[in-house]
């Protein structure tokens, strides 16, 4: 028998409660965790935005830290438009989560494109006040602080 996952890893901006609250009311904060052998990273830089976007790729050296969501099918909806899976930005894999209580199966976002470049320097502040928001170890969120950022104009 296979039974959906409606646990939702989020690394990104969506780490933050409060957001996913105003985007997806139906959808509780459960806990957090750890991805094993992933990490953190942008991407998108090609395609011209102020920013590259966060994305996550497999690296067997770290790990990635993510808030997880009891996320309601109604709020999967809407998710999978703010985050582009429509227009084939993004694509949606099942991943393994490291919690208090155990392993937890959950989906997340993962950047359908090239890895590379440095985001703005507010994405990456907006980014580590999510993890911050979300309870992430705080060298985890200094880590977040000070990676390098594109040169300001």
């Amino acid at each position: 028998m296979v039974v959906a996952v409606s646990l939702y890893a989020a690394y990104g901006s969506n780490l933050d409660p409060s957001r996913m609250q105003a985007c997806c009311p139906h959808s509780p904060l459960v806990g957090t965790g750890w991805v094993e052998g992933w990490r953190l990273t942008f991407a998108g830089e090609d395609l011209g935005w102020e920013s590259p976007l966060a994305t996550a790729v497999e690296d067997p050296e770290s790990r990635l830290f993510v808030a997880l969501y009891d996320v309601h099918d109604f709020d999967q909806k809407t998710l999978d438009e703010l985050e582009g899976v429509e227009s084939g930005l993004y694509r949606k894999l099942r991943v393994r989560v490291a919690t208090l209580d155990g392993d937890k199966m959950a989906w997340m976002y993962v950047f359908d494109g090239y890895e590379g470049g440095l985001p703005a320097g507010w994405y990456l502040k907006e980014l580590a006040d999510a993890a911050e928001r979300a309870g992430a170890p705080d060298d985890y969120v200094a880590s977040l602080r000070s990676r390098p950022t594109q040169p300001t104009t």
